[in-house]
């Protein structure tokens, strides 16, 4: 089933919607009666990859966040670390990050998932927010503007346009700016 949804994610990435399950079943090196054992359309494998995408920004993140908590580095450093990493789960494959982006997720466990990696990632910046007496009033929501600003700029913009993390480091310095 993994090179099912390898084969899907690069087929999506070249083609967009316009993929098709003969397409991806090929790239696999599969029968489309392969195929059909395991997904019934091509949405369930867009769902598939989705899902795989997920898991794996959680676990590399998850690596990130630990490693940042250990080292208590500046501000300026956590955010571009933490840019960085959010860039990088993003920087291959753009055009189907951005196809992901726009069609999951449909389902209510998938959006659940979602929310909670995007809530981990609120909570570490939050934490580093205030670690870092930055954020204002306010941290948490300082945290959650920041993150979905990163999010929109990089399903949004940087998809199309390219990734450039200092865009998003300046980004992030006007919205929690230093203390005073």
């Amino acid at each position: 089933m993994d090179t099912l949804v390898e084969a899907a994610a690069q087929v999506f990435s070249r083609e967009g919607m316009t993929a098709t399950t003969n397409r991806i079943a090929a790239r696999a090196g599969l029968s489309i009666g392969t195929l059909y054992q395991y997904f019934p359309d091509k949405v369930a494998l867009l769902r598939a990859v989705a899902h795989r995408h997920v898991r794996d920004a959680d676990r590399r993140l998850t690596e990130v966040f630990d490693r940042l908590r250990e080292q208590d580095a500046p501000f300026e450093e956590t955010m571009r670390t933490l840019l960085d990493a959010v860039v990088d789960v993003h920087r291959d494959r753009p055009r189907l990050h951005a196809l992901l982006h726009r069609m999951m997720p449909a389902d209510p466990a998938e959006l659940t998932e979602l929310q909670a990696l995007e809530d981990r990632i609120c909570d570490e910046v939050a934490f580093h927010l205030k670690r870092c007496d930055r954020g204002g009033e306010d941290p948490e929501l300082t945290a959650r503007t920041v993150v979905h600003t990163v999010d929109a700029q990089l399903h949004r913009v940087m998809t199309r346009h390219g990734f450039d993390v200092d865009t998003l480091t300046r980004t992030v310095s006007l919205l929690a700016p230093p203390p005073g």
